[in-house]
């Protein structure tokens, strides 16, 4: 106990300014005292009144509470100061008088100094703010997974591809995509900022037929068949590589910490793969790989709207699927949460 209390007469000086509330002071306003163990005990304060204000204050039970309350703190001494005194490493003490007495407060997270009420002054949420946009500025990697579902949006009708030839499971038909991207700030306010998604991404469209239809190439182009039997689904899959450029604002509330975002950009594709599965009946299986007549390079529109930590995508392809005169004149929509 000793040792501490020792130790906790190093930091006195922090004590009397949260007490005091004051600014930083020239060494003329201040008090020392030197103890024979080479103990100090400083004490600042604004004017030689605040230090003879000190009468007001117990000064031993104030120590003999700190004390107590930092043989709870977990660790112990683990850092020497420049004059030999050893102290407690981000161990802040503070001082609050009430109607009964003085309360001591002990915040070893080294993050910021509560006066004990409810509300923060201006200073903590100055400096809770900055700590949380920090943080979230130094996420410059970002890596997302993300599921959705697939449609298929028709531009111009076809009479040799009639809509329901080609319509869609809505469960079935899946978006999966991996990604990896960067997203600097670009302008920083108090509550808002702008910033630039950018990065790569490898995703699987999944399209599932409904009923009992299959895809076909043919010299022609792309067919949808009957396959004249029961199946237990039928489907076609692209894969693909793309560049996702998304400019975002993210808003922060009071104390810095991010409430939502909002962002709209585009993105272009390149088809790495393609094949249709179809599983039968009896759970046998025939996947066969093929362009299928697919379009190699699609881009689009995306909009991602965040809230919290849930991250919602829309994507709308500009280009068409198929190669003209080769399919149906369709685009793609895809929606989902990304993680």
């Amino acid at each position: 106990m000793n040792r501490l209390l020792r130790t906790v007469t190093t930091v006195i000086g922090l004590l009397v300014v949260t007490i005091t509330q004051a600014k930083p002071v020239s060494p003329t306003d201040s008090l020392v005292i030197r103890f024979a163990n080479r103990t100090r005990l400083v004490i600042y304060a604004p004017d030689k009144a605040g230090i003879q204000a000190l009468s007001n204050y117990d000064l031993n039970k104030i120590v003999r509470e700190m004390g107590m309350k930092l043989d709870s703190v977990p660790g112990g001494q683990t850092q020497i100061s420049q004059d030999g005194g050893r102290y407690l490493k981000d161990t802040v003490l503070v001082v609050t008088r009430q109607k009964d007495g003085v309360s001591v407060i002990i915040n070893t997270a080294g993050d910021t100094v509560r006066t004990g009420s409810s509300k923060k002054d201006e200073t903590d949420r100055n400096y809770d703010r900055a700590r949380h946009r920090k943080r979230n500025d130094n996420q410059s990697i970002d890596y997302n997974l993300s599921i959705g579902l697939n449609t298929l949006i028709q531009q111009s009708a076809n009479p040799a591809y009639p809509e329901d030839s080609y319509s869609l499971r809505p469960i079935g038909s899946r978006y999966i995509a991996m990604s990896v991207g960067a997203m600097p700030t670009l302008i920083r306010g108090k509550y808002a900022s702008l910033k630039l998604y950018y990065g790569v991404e490898v995703a699987w469209n999944n399209f599932m037929f409904e009923g009992n239809k299959i895809v076909e190439k043919t010299p022609a182009g792309i067919a949808f068949v009957d396959a004249g039997r029961e199946l237990q689904k039928s489907k076609l899959t692209v894969c693909s590589i793309g560049i996702p450029v998304v400019p975002r604002v993210t808003f922060y509330n009071s104390d810095g910490q991010k409430v939502c975002h909002i962002g709209l950009g585009g993105y272009v594709n390149y088809r790495l793969d393609s094949y249709r599965k179809i599983k039968e009946a009896d759970g046998g299986k025939d996947r066969r790989h093929s362009d299928y007549d697919l379009s190699n390079i699609r881009y689009g529109l995306v909009a991602h709207l965040g809230i919290k930590s849930f991250n919602f995508f829309t994507k709308y392809d500009l280009s068409p699927l198929f190669v003209a005169g080769k399919g149906p004149d369709v685009r793609t929509l895809t929606f989902g949460i990304g993680f």
